[in-house]
């Protein structure tokens, strides 16, 4: 049957979309984050500090871009010997970058007047009440609201250095990168790459996802420029920010940890709110990008994926990191050693320790540090109120970004091979809620229509994709 004019002016629309949004990234990209020291700090050329030094080094070129990227792969590394310089400057930023953690808590300082104390113990309820009555992944959110509650009780001490117990939870293991490696090896654990591994072409969903975190950065730069706010956000601050598009809350606070401790409490809460509220954000995202016909779309069962596929998934996933991205290599690393355990089958004890008791302990006590950094101190106050807000706007644009690549796919994939657009909302990393979401919006649609096994695809992509967003950005800005 020949091609109708409306879907001749789809394609073209989709093309024109895509080209249009590559090409203001490169022209605008440069005049949004490159500073320059001989210009008054007015308009868009002076809106990240930070960045002031850059001379052209980090600007958005893809030639630079390509260069410093290829100087942080594995590979260079392991040819080129360090200099005493490069030496000297990695030194120097492991000092600053302990300094700034010592110093964290320093820009809130100042306590909270008494009533602000009462205002966080009334969310911390909220917040249980959303987990325990509404179902609202209450793994996540029942803790986290207890963490809130007892840190704000006037008197009782829980969360003060330095023996307070939320104190010594945070510090031991939210604090760093502990708890976060604990817990991508808890998923690997558990996570089944086979979806995947079936239908590789769903892992371009994940990586569309990954926009919302790209986008954040400008959103960053728009949000220093509105009058009044002094928010006053760095390019390392900018980064820690993005990540939470990813809807990835151990990823969030390895990448915080590393490029802006100092905010790395407030982004975790995002973080690990809006990873519980996926039920409730991604659906009506879903249901404005998407029409019914489209809702109604039933993909082919997934093929087999044998044994060995799934054990050679990991170590390959590994290799490549090792060899390309190493400032991701502790996220994924984790990932493939847990995934690897489960795979393997000759260590069924291990493999069951990091699915169960390992991950709900580290999850109870995760959940409990993070809901302890919610004191108004830290989130009552314009510059944590608009990290909940940028972290907003980048798990909307993440989400839509995966349905929109998704309605893109399906203009060139033929009739019969169509994509279900619900299942882009997975391609953020939050496993396995942004699949089961998609699930069940694709049910209300059609309850005979199943689509959880299809949207796991984009879902572990997501994962992968978070974390290497996180390690392109390591890479690229750690040294500033």
């Amino acid at each position: 049957m020949p091609t109708s004019k409306a879907q001749n002016n789809t394609k073209i629309a989709f093309i024109m979309l895509a080209l249009l949004t590559v090409a203001a990234f490169i022209s605008l990209g440069t005049n949004i984050f490159a500073q320059d020291k001989a210009s008054p700090k007015t308009g868009v050329d002076r809106v990240i500090a930070k960045t002031e030094d850059w001379n052209g080094k980090y600007d958005i070129s893809v030639k630079s871009f390509l260069t410093n990227i290829g100087k942080s792969t594995g590979i260079y590394k392991m040819i080129h010997r360090a200099t005493a310089e490069e030496i000297a400057q990695e030194e120097a930023q492991e000092a600053a970058q302990e300094n700034a953690m010592a110093h964290a808590d320093d820009a809130f300082s100042d306590r909270a007047p008494g009533w602000q104390y009462v205002i966080m113990i009334i969310v911390g309820f909220v917040i249980v009440w959303l987990g325990a009555a509404k179902g609202f992944e209450p793994l996540l959110l029942i803790p986290i609201g207890f963490g809130t509650i007892l840190v704000n009780i006037p008197g009782a001490g829980m969360g003060d250095a330095p023996d307070g117990m939320l104190h010594i939870i945070y510090s031991a293991g939210v604090g760093n990168e502990f708890f976060p490696m604990l817990i991508f090896m808890g998923i690997g654990a558990m996570t089944d790459f086979g979806p995947l591994i079936a239908n590789p072409k769903t892992a371009l969903l994940g990586a569309a996802a990954q926009l919302g975190v790209f986008f954040t950065l400008f959103g960053v730069a728009l949000m220093n420029l509105i009058p009044g706010l002094n928010t006053d956000y760095t390019i390392l601050q900018a980064c820690a920010i993005a990540i939470i598009g990813g809807a990835d809350g151990p990823t969030s606070i390895y990448v915080s940890g590393k490029l802006a401790p100092e905010l790395m409490a407030v982004i975790a809460v995002a973080a690990y709110s809006y990873m519980a509220l996926v039920p409730v954000i991604q659906p009506p995202i879903m249901k404005a990008l998407t029409t019914k016909k489209e809702r109604l779309i039933r993909m082919d069962q997934l093929r087999p994926v044998s044994k060995t596929e799934k054990i050679l998934f990991p170590m390959m996933l590994l290799v490549l990191t090792i060899l390309l991205l190493p400032p991701a290599a502790p996220l994924i690393g984790m990932l493939a050693f847990g995934n690897f355990v489960k795979q393997c089958g000759v260590v069924d004890r291990l493999s069951k320790t990091m699915e169960n008791e390992m991950m709900n302990i580290v999850s109870i006590l995760l959940s409990l540090g993070v809901g302890s950094q919610m004191t108004p101190e830290k989130i009552i106050n314009t510059k944590s109120i608009g990290i909940i807000v940028l972290g907003l706007v980048a798990f909307c644009i993440a989400t839509a970004g995966g349905i929109l690549m998704a309605k893109l796919m399906n203009v060139f994939l033929p009739k019969g091979k169509k994509i279900n657009p619900l299942i882009g909302s997975a391609g953020v990393s939050a496993v396995p809620m942004a699949a089961r979401v998609s699930n069940k919006v694709g049910q209300e649609a059609d309850p005979s229509n199943f689509l959880l096994m299809n949207a796991m695809g984009p879902n572990v992509s997501g994962v992968i994709g978070t974390a290497v967003a996180a390690g392109v950005f390591i890479a690229t800005f750690a040294g500033l």
